[in-house]
């Protein structure tokens, strides 16, 4: 997978780069394995906004991504790798003898005609998903679970990968794709490998209606708002007025510590 680049026919091309499409072998997804999408424009049920500069977008489908693989001790054939609009790495369609089909998130490395597992006894090569007790330390994984049971929820997007870095009676030591270091149950499941479409972070969007085709919608900074709406506004010419960087109610926006329980399981903050 590569970054392209686009002849630069108009002035919105000159800078645009694309991610190298030409694994994908299935435009279309699977009828079975997708349901439709209400967009929220980053509304509650009250209307109001709690999420800001989400609205828009193109229309789309929502896969149905099986992330607590749960055709177990079956090997699954990949029969095809699709694009997903609802995040930025790649999904692996898998089909069973029994017919049945799942998606999964595609690990680098796996492509079309591959075999992957899921089970308690599985070999802890690349896209098998099986305990953390069984999975040596020093492998790398994705799509982990917190609790047991209730299907990964860390590390699934493109390029991340987590790190087992030490093992005791009941639980795992984990390194985040953050540097954030915690402990996690052993009896939690883990995919081995690392996600694919890494060069996504390397995109260069080159226009805002792209992002805007992404639901993205635009952002003001708080210096260039009057007092009344942020505390960063007004002032004569460009002033920070000498304070620290907050959010528009007050809060610190730059480095400033959140986390106001401690949480026994996390051994070392990210950096």
């Amino acid at each position: 997978m590569a970054i392209i680049t686009r002849k630069p026919r108009n002035a919105s091309l000159r800078f645009q780069t694309f991610v190298d499409t030409s694994d994908l072998t299935k435009k279309r997804p699977e009828k079975n394995l997708v349901c439709g999408l209400r967009k929220k424009g980053g509304r509650n049920a009250y209307g109001r906004i709690t999420m800001r500069h989400q609205g828009g977008g193109a229309r789309r489908l929502y896969r149905l991504v099986d992330f607590k693989r749960i055709d177990r001790d079956i090997p699954g054939k990949v029969v095809a790798i699709e694009y997903d609009p609802n995040r930025n790495t790649r999904i692996a369609l898998v089909v069973f003898p029994s017919g049945a089909k799942r998606y999964i998130l595609q690990p680098d490395g796996i492509k079309v005609g591959s075999e992957v597992m899921a089970g308690t006894d599985v070999e802890a090569r690349v896209g098998n998903f099986l305990p953390l007790a069984k999975i040596p330390v020093g492998f790398m994984i994705h799509n982990v679970e917190l609790r047991p049971a209730t299907g990964g929820k860390i590390a699934r997007s493109a390029g991340t990968s987590i790190q087992i870095v030490g093992k005791d009676e009941s639980y795992a030591t984990l390194r985040m794709p953050s540097g954030e270091i915690r402990l996690v149950s052993l009896d939690c499941w883990a995919t081995v490998g690392v996600l694919g479409n890494a060069d996504y972070k390397n995109i260069t969007w080159g226009k805002a209606g792209r992002k805007r085709h992404l639901g993205v919608r635009p952002t003001v900074r708080g210096m260039a708002m009057n007092p009344i709406d942020h505390p960063h506004g007004g002032g004569e010419g460009r002033s920070k007025s000498g304070s620290h960087p907050v959010s528009p109610w007050g809060k610190g926006s730059k480095g400033t510590r959140t986390r106001t329980r401690k949480n026994p399981l996390i051994v070392k903050r990210r950096k």
